[in-house]
């Protein structure tokens, strides 16, 4: 068996042939190395990174390698926002459990599955529970779910959470747990509103906060195209066919966003996939399943498929707008694509009026690219600022001529266009000095 990184974490055998055999893992990323071995002595933490740098796996492989599988109690339950998210995590769980040499069980509950079936089921507890919060709140309100001696209860993509008004489920659910509950939170961000959360469950978790080394993956190629008024749909449509990508996101703010640009591309001929909150649960999960069975070339999406989905094989990401609630959606958008040192190509349509959001990105380090598509051609243009800063630089030119050329005391006729002249004079000399300067 080939060496790896993870043995001096003591983990037990099957998890270290679980990451070799199956997960190919040898080395841990920055925030499992910083977090395993407080999780693996029971500690309460509190996690803050992007997606993509392995805190899934930063707590599943501590608490896997702590379960007793001769008891037949819950020990584990693990919280996410989504149902596609809960079911990655417990496709996870899985991958690593089936290499134990004890039986340990892990089950998966979330909405849109039949709770009376479910709650039938439950005479045996599994191990490990992984699910959305509002199923595993019904679940032990209904005396099925028992959860009076979990050890380890884990809330993944808290601020998500948050957004979707799941912390009170959450907290309902943390509230039938032991006092001496280790709890760990895993989120992109920290928002205010989530601190009183924190405060009421952990008393002092180790925090750890893993700064991306840049904001998005280094292979991206991020391309600003100007909308200019133009039919977005049609842009759309035409660079998508010039892209002819292995899988393309095309992301929109709202559910009838989705629906407008995922219908016209269809009407064009494109076989689209859409992934938004207004679909059923049956409806989703057969979404994901074709997605991942590479049924679609394109997808269309709202930001519920940009947070924790792991849609493999992205080659193409489009903002047909960009993200206004949360700028961070735009990291997380783009993120889809160039994961596992692939590269990919984040193309973002833009208004005038989308320059702050802009230059707050370009503040995060992101360096964009100036194109156009027209006639089926890729063009370089001019940066969207050179004409901001032309006019500042002849408002400027401007300023100094009026400040140089003084009105004559004694008004002749004519004096205008003199004045006029000599400004010009000024302004020209002033332009080829700027120029020579550059």
């Amino acid at each position: 068996m080939e060496q790896t990184k993870f043995e001096r974490f003591s983990l037990k055998p099957f998890i270290i042939e679980a990451l070799t055999k199956e997960l190919n893992f040898y080395e841990p990323t920055e925030i499992q190395e910083r977090l395993m071995p407080s999780i693996l002595k029971g500690e309460s933490a509190i996690g803050q990174s992007q997606t993509g740098t392995g805190k899934t796996h930063a707590y599943l492989l501590p608490l896997l390698n702590q379960i007793a599988a001769e008891k037949k109690e819950v020990q584990v339950v693990i919280t996410a926002p989504t149902r596609e998210l809960a079911t990655q995590i417990y496709q996870e769980v899985g991958k690593i459990i089936t290499y134990s040499p004890d039986e340990i069980s892990a089950k998966l509950y979330i909405g849109g599955t039949d709770k009376q079936r479910t709650i039938e089921k439950l005479k045996t507890q599994p191990h490990i529970v992984v699910g959305t919060p509002g199923r595993i709140n019904d679940l032990v309100k209904e005396n099925a779910l028992i959860i009076n001696k979990v050890r380890s209860f884990v809330v993944d993509e808290a601020d998500l959470m948050l957004d979707m008004g799941f912390i009170k489920d959450v907290d309902m659910v943390a509230g039938q747990m032991p006092e001496n509950l280790q709890i760990l939170v895993f989120s992109a961000t920290i928002p205010e509103k989530l601190k009183p959360f924190l405060k009421k469950y952990l008393a002092n978790p180790r925090f750890t906060h893993v700064a991306p080394k840049q904001a998005t993956a280094a292979k991206i190629e991020h391309v600003l195209v100007p909308a200019r008024h133009r039919d977005k749909l049609k842009l759309v449509y035409d660079m998508l066919v010039d892209f002819n990508p292995f899988l393309a996101i095309v992301f929109t703010n709202t559910k009838k966003n989705a629906d407008i640009v995922a219908d016209a591309l269809i009407e064009k001929g494109l076989k689209v996939g859409r992934i938004h909150g207004d679909l059923s649960p049956r409806d989703r999960k057969k979404m994901m399943k074709q997605i991942n069975d590479l049924e679609y070339q394109y997808v269309v999406a709202t930001d519920l498929a940009a947070r924790g989905i792991d849609i493999k094989g992205v080659s193409h990401v489009i903002n047909y707008e960009i993200p206004t609630t949360e700028l961070d959606f735009y990291i997380h958008r783009v993120g889809r694509t160039a994961r596992a040192g692939s590269s990919g190509i984040a193309v973002t349509l833009f208004e005038t009026s989308d320059d702050d959001a802009l230059n707050k990105l370009e503040k995060l380090g992101i360096e964009f690219v100036n194109k156009d598509f027209v006639a089926g051609e890729w063009k370089d243009i001019d940066d969207r600022k050179r004409r901001q800063n032309r006019k500042r630089v002849t408002d400027e030119v401007d300023a100094l001529a009026k400040s140089i050329v003084q009105r004559p005391k004694k008004v002749k006729p004519g004096y205008k266009k003199k004045m006029n002249r000599e400004m010009e004079q000024i302004k020209k000399r002033k332009r080829r000095l700027t120029k020579k300067q550059k």
